[in-house]
């Protein structure tokens, strides 16, 4: 959410903004309504301020100039009370209108309509040139008895599958891997709900606008989380921390549950775009300081790179584009990993940085070393997630009579094992 201070002195660029982005905001109704909500409030506290007088004069006034100046003190109380439940209302309709107005894309964002106007600002690694005909995931882990996807979509429906033996036991090496890698590197490890209210989806900026991404357990009123980064981000919310609390690294490892709402038909095969995952993340919540917080965006973007170098998996990062930001993202890079059965790039991880977008929603405060108390700002990656890594390990290091050889950095998760084989 933005200082509606910010809105009123800049609505152009907040309607250029929601333009390059792609959302649909009314910033004259926003506008128009928070003036009604300022005059009314500038009334009522002006009627209140006539109410003390009046009430401070009255015990100096007797008879008919008294019964008068009660009679009026009567009048003023109905008025603020009329008034009151005006500012209530308006404050509640600009407030709804706020949670809808992006934050803008920094200067540095590319202008695009959707990903295909992502920029490639790095690669690292050469795609595998095969001397066979490789397979793509999907017909490798089923060869080898590891992925079921059939039986997946038999019990839970589309996009649904089962990891058996060794396809589960990579997975687990991976994300232990990951999880270890980021512990190491000075982020707190944490265990997190995946059942969240309301407060904390409208917080991290996931609703408005994400309901229909969403599972929604209505009866007790949460929601399942699409991501760790809600219920991190979230960890503080309401409080106020001191400066030098900050910065607070924290990383979880947790299942992942996403409807893919609007996706139909788009990536059906294998494991790609599937309904629950795991996936380690990385929260980072730091002083209000924009370069601080560019700064921090590298860092996390470079220790997911780690991971994926540590398991010599060819990749790209991409500084992703304005019509493919989310409403509070301030710019966002993607790492695109190389997947031979799409004969191209598919995206694994995305960091992204909010500056105090999240920290306004969820209220969530420092106190700096002069007493003033101010705003975090907030940014997330992605370690690793699976089983969509799982993609490239499998189509990268397979072999041509069919196994798969487990990257080196697993192995040590895996028993020492150095290659997946077909399940007698």
């Amino acid at each position: 959410m933005l200082d509606i201070r910010f809105i009123r002195e800049n609505p152009d660029l907040i309607k250029k903004a929601a333009t390059a982005k792609r959302i649909e905001v009314d910033v004259d109704q926003l506008l128009s309504v928070d003036n009604h909500w300022r005059s009314a409030t500038t009334e009522v506290e002006r009627l209140k301020a006539d109410q003390n007088a009046a009430s401070k004069s009255i015990a100096k006034l007797a008879g008919d100039e008294k019964k008068a100046a009660i009679a009026r003190m009567g009048e003023i109380k109905n008025r603020v009370k009329e008034l009151g439940e005006n500012v209530a209302e308006l404050e509640k309709q600009r407030d709804a209108l706020l949670l809808l107005v992006p934050q803008p894309a920094d200067p540095e964002v590319p202008e695009g309509p959707d990903d295909t106007g992502n920029v490639e600002v790095k690669r690292w690694g050469e795609p595998r040139k095969f001397d066979f005909q490789p397979l793509d995931h999907q017909a490798l882990g089923e060869s080898l008895g590891i992925i079921d996807v059939e039986r997946g979509a038999k019990l839970a429906g589309s996009r649904s599958y089962f990891l058996v033996g060794d396809g589960a036991r990579l997975e687990w090496a991976v994300l232990m891997f990951a999880f270890n890698l980021i512990r190491e590197r000075g982020f707190t490890p944490m265990i997190v709900p995946l059942l969240v209210r309301d407060e904390a989806m409208v917080g991290t900026g996931y609703f408005p606008g994400g309901e229909e991404q969403a599972y929604r357990v209505e009866k007790d009123a949460v929601n399942l989380v699409g991501t760790a980064e809600v219920s991190l981000t979230a960890y503080h919310m309401g409080e106020t921390l001191a400066e030098a609390d900050l910065p607070r690294l924290t990383a979880a490892l947790s299942p992942c549950f996403r409807r893919e709402a609007g996706t139909y038909g788009k990536d059906t095969r294998g494991i790609y775009r599937i309904h629950q995952f795991n996936k380690v993340e990385q929260v980072v919540v730091c002083r209000n300081d924009v370069e601080e917080s560019k700064r921090w965006h590298l860092k996390i973007l470079e220790n997911s790179e780690a991971v994926m170098q540590a398991m010599n998996l060819p990749y790209r990062v991409v500084n992703v584009c304005t019509g493919d930001l989310g409403r509070g993202q301030a710019a966002k890079f993607d790492i695109e990993t190389w997947m031979p059965g799409r004969n191209g790039y598919g995206e694994t991880h995305s960091a992204s940085r909010f500056y105090e977008f999240q920290a306004r929603r969820l209220n969530l405060r420092y106190r700096d070393a002069q007493g003033n108390v101010k705003f975090c700002h907030t940014l997330n990656n992605t370690v690793i997630a699976s089983p969509r890594v799982l993609i490239p390990i499998l189509e990268n290091y397979q072999n041509a009579d069919g196994t798969v050889t487990i990257p080196t950095a697993l192995r040590p998760y895996m028993g020492g094992q150095e290659r997946i084989e077909k399940r007698k």
